[in-house]
């Protein structure tokens, strides 16, 4: 917090500023305000899924922890993040090692720690990622497709990241869903090839105080599963 006292000051001049101005009432005003109310906004694709797994409901999430896993064979790996995310605050925590750092000041120690969560962090939360990165992207709709695991006829929308900017330039996905708008299956294209890079399920989707999360995502072939644990969001 900062400059308590000046923000409330500031808040008494706008409160006054806005009692002394009055807006002249005409007919045409009535109108468009009584438009502007009754005219619902259309949805993007990307914000149609975020909405549908509870993006509405982020703007009140003050703290969101959870455990990455993955699972290869007879392998395990996982590591551990608390993230604030209206003050930007992550802390990582490993087997060998607890590193805590802000977004707005990455350095030389937390540049490997904040390219973890950024990946971590897009496999839990990809549906808000669209909406967060929808200007850093280029995106189709398909309303027929055929998915890749289940072979089922669903709904197909591709983003293609834009080859500046972020951790990795040119990536493109594929994201498969039904008329529920929630995630079933995804394909991972590096660098925009043709050829899947990875592909895997959605599923065991929990719902956490308004944010729908699925746990669990499984390749389309092997022993391989990477799964969320000890999910935990906290609310204003």
């Amino acid at each position: 917090m900062k400059h308590v006292i000046g923000l409330i000051v500031c808040s008494l001049l706008l409160f006054s500023c806005k009692t002394d101005t009055k807006k002249e009432y005409t007919y045409e005003n009535d109108v468009e305000e009584k438009e502007t109310q009754a005219t619902p906004k259309i949805l993007t694709t990307a914000e149609a899924i975020a909405k549908a797994n509870g993006f509405d409901n982020w703007k009140k999430v003050k703290q969101i922890k959870f455990t990455f896993n993955v699972d290869r064979d007879s392998s395990h790996y996982e590591r551990t993040w608390s993230w604030k995310p209206k003050k930007s605050e992550i802390t990582l925590t490993t087997a060998k090692d607890t590193i805590s750092y802000n977004r707005a000041a990455i350095d030389s120690t937390s540049i490997r720690a904040d390219q973890g969560f950024i990946n971590d962090k897009y496999w839990l939360l990809a549906p808000f990622n669209l909406v967060w990165d929808q200007n850093n992207f280029t995106s189709t709709h398909n309303v027929k497709a055929i998915a890749p695991i289940s072979s089922k006829e669903m709904q197909k929308f591709t983003i293609v990241y834009n080859n500046e900017g972020g951790y990795t330039p040119g990536d493109a996905y594929d994201f498969y869903f039904e008329g529920d708008f929630k995630i079933k299956e995804w394909v991972f294209r590096e660098k925009n090839k043709p050829e899947p890079s990875l592909i895997t399920s959605w599923e065991d989707y929990e719902n956490f105080k308004g944010i729908l999360i699925a746990k669990t995502h499984r390749k389309n072939e092997g022993n391989w599963k990477l799964h969320f644990t000890d999910i935990e969001v906290v609310m204003e």
